[in-house]
């Protein structure tokens, strides 16, 4: 019953390798949605975001309004701090039911944790593995330019705002390099599953 952290930086092709793992059987849980369902309308963490921030980070509809609190954090290393202060505790909960749920249903499960922020908040949580995906910054960039659509500026600023390459990489049990074809992408994410079903 692994349970295994799956991180990489902005556009390293870490959803590709989590849709291909997933497609083999692994039981994927999404730290982004779970971020997204913490903070769902009636939510406490939603309540307790307000409260920190202003009604004015709330939506008409009452969602959280992303842009409206991303521009009182960007940059804001105290307001960032507050933020995750907030949110990271439910994060984890949440995790740790979805998981617990995934071994409770099979006990021969693999979990994958797809999970951007590893090196910021969860790194010496108990991993059996974790699986960095990798891409340079310049490919990266290229990506979010070419393929997404995004301003160079705005997508350099996104990059600069994670943690470094080496950072993610010195924590790495295992490095899928993105850099090349999807082919080579899913290849290398093919060997990684069987070594994982190996183990």
């Amino acid at each position: 019953m692994p349970l295994i952290a799956l991180t990489g930086g902005i556009a390293s092709g870490k959803s590709t390798i989590a849709r291909r793992l997933a497609s083999h059987g692994a039981i994927l849980v999404d730290a982004d949605q779970i971020v997204r369902d913490v903070q769902a309308p009636g939510s406490a963490v939603l309540q307790r975001i307000a409260e920190r921030f202003g009604d004015e980070v709330i939506a008409a509809d009452g969602t959280l309004d992303r842009p409206a609190l991303g521009a009182r954090v960007f940059g804001e290393p105290e307001q960032l701090a507050a933020l995750n202060a907030i949110v990271h505790p439910a994060v984890r909960a949440e995790s740790q039911r979805r998981f617990d749920e995934a071994f409770a249903r099979d006990d021969e499960a693999i979990v994958v944790y797809d999970v951007p922020l590893l090196v910021e908040a969860r790194v010496d949580d108990p991993w059996d593995l974790i699986v960095v995906a990798h891409a340079p910054a310049a490919e990266r960039l290229r990506r979010l330019v070419e393929i997404r659509g995004m301003d160079p500026k705005a997508a350099q600023e996104r990059i600069d705002a994670q943690v470094s390459d080496d950072q993610r990489l010195a924590i790495a049990d295992a490095v899928i390099d993105t850099s090349g074809s999807l082919d080579e992408t899913e290849a290398r994410t093919d060997a990684l599953w069987e070594r994982i079903r190996s183990r």
